[in-house]
Order: C-alpha cells, then structure tokens, then sequence
C-alpha cells in the first residue's frame, strides 16, 4: 500500500487547475496545454506565458491565444499581465472565432490593456460594436443599441509595462472591469441582438508596432446564473446622457503607428 500515497502525490502535482477559493489556474506554467495560438507567435518561458509581434510585417491580424477548456458565462477572471512595447493586448471574453477571416481571429467583448490611460480597462468589442466605455466611464447600451454614459470617476491610471492584475467581473448583461482592485469601466448591455452571454475566453496579440504580451497568472472562477438586469428608462439616474460612441486616435500605443515595409 506504500504506493499510494506516492500516486496521490504525483496526481496532484501533474494536475496545473486545481480550485483554490473557487479560483482554478487556466496556465500550468510549463507549457500551453488547453490553450489553442499560432506557436510561431506563443510560448511559455520560466513559467510566463508570451506572444511575440516582431515586426509590423510578422502580422496580417491581430491573433489571439484561445483557451479550449470550455466556454466562459458568468465568471470572475484575474490575470496578472504586462505589455512591452508602444502596442496593446487585451483579454477576450463570450467572444467566438472567425475563421473565415484567419486562424485565430476573435471578435467579442474586451477588457484592453493599453499604454493610453483612457483606454485600458476600458469595455470594448473587437470586430464587432467598437468602444463602449473608456477608463472612468460607467455605460449602458439600450435595446436599440444606444450607448448612454452613468456615471464619471477618475480613470485608473497604471503603467502596462509593468505588472498589473485585471479583474472581469460578468454577470448576465453586467459586465464589470477593474485593474490592481480599482474599478475602471461598466457595461450594461441592454443590446440583445448583439450581445454574448456566453463564449470564448482568448489573449489578444496586437498587430502593427512591435510588442510582447505576457501573462504570469490567469484564473478563473464560475459564477452561478443571475437575472438580466432589466431596461428601465424611468429609473436611469439622473447622470444618465445619451452619448456617442468614442473613437480613437491611438488605434495600437501612444505614438504613431509604424508603418507596414514594402
């Protein structure tokens, strides 16, 4: 029987998601085992994971590492992440692949992570609705698809080069962002023709400027099911303003973009 102990032991220490505190780990620190990217872009180093874009000419589209473990519907996710160079990352969440664009190819909600202060932690959908709320800004988008400003806080302002841990907070159409515990943006999504309550989890790799993304912790805990919020127009908050959509000028970091060699 002296064997068994030992068969425990070597179970346990082979098995990288075990739960703590309803949290389980999504990387084993080894390898990408249960995530799905292009392996000239992703790799895991001293237990980091990391995407590499070289140059401007190494990407056609931003590429994204997808997590194959299942689909992602009401969860809490921490992941402890940084960005080198002047580009951006972001983690994908109830997206869906498009392979009629190229492998890899995510469209879904994103939490950005970006050197410009007003757009990391900020709510957006890659390839899909744009921008909704900027760091600082708490939205709701109505059944038409109108977006509606809250409320206004001081945006977080972090530096993406160094460690930071983003937290994803969804729950039915709320969906929650905060970077090192602080709060930056909200979204309700009243939307229901274009809104995902279910969907991939991935790590985006950005095209154009040169950058590295990396990753040192990723977990994620499951949430049990809530109610819609509900649309209510009579009991918005006095704050409430119908706004437009922002746009950016600073589509990959904080300087220009570097221009494709022909």
């Amino acid at each position: 029987m002296r064997f068994i102990p030992f068969l425990l032991v070597a179970f346990v220490l082979s098995v990288p998601s075990l739960a703590q505190d309803g949290f389980t780990s999504l990387f084993n620190g080894r390898d990408l085992s249960g995530w799905d990217g292009d392996p000239a872009l992703w790799k895991v180093e001293n237990g980091i994971v990391i995407g590499t874009n070289a140059s401007p000419e190494a990407m056609a589209n931003n590429s994204f590492l997808i997590w194959r473990g299942g689909t992602v519907k009401n969860f809490e996710l921490r992941a402890t992440v940084r960005v080198i160079g002047d580009n951006n990352s972001g983690i994908q969440y109830r997206s869906r692949e498009m392979k009629d664009v190229a492998s890899w190819v995510i469209t879904g909600y994103q939490c950005d992570i970006h050197p410009a202060i007003e757009h990391t932690g900020m709510t957006y959908e890659e390839r899909g609705r744009g921008i909704f709320g900027l760091n600082g800004k708490d939205v709701m988008l109505d059944p038409e698809g109108a977006l509606w400003q809250l409320s206004e806080h001081a945006p977080v302002k972090v530096d993406v080069s160094q460690w930071n841990e983003y937290v994803i907070l969804a729950q039915g159409n709320r969906l929650q962002h905060f970077i090192n515990g602080q709060p930056t943006s909200e979204l309700i999504d009243h939307h229901a023709d274009k809104r995902a309550l279910e969907g991939l989890l991935a790590i985006q790799l950005h095209k154009g400027n040169p950058n590295r993304v990396e990753i040192k912790d990723l977990r994620l805990k499951v949430l049990p099911e809530v109610p819609l919020v509900p649309f209510e127009p009579a009991k918005l908050p006095a704050t409430a303003t119908k706004v437009e959509k922002p746009r950016t000028s600073r589509p990959q970091g904080t300087g220009p973009v570097v221009p494709v060699k022909k």
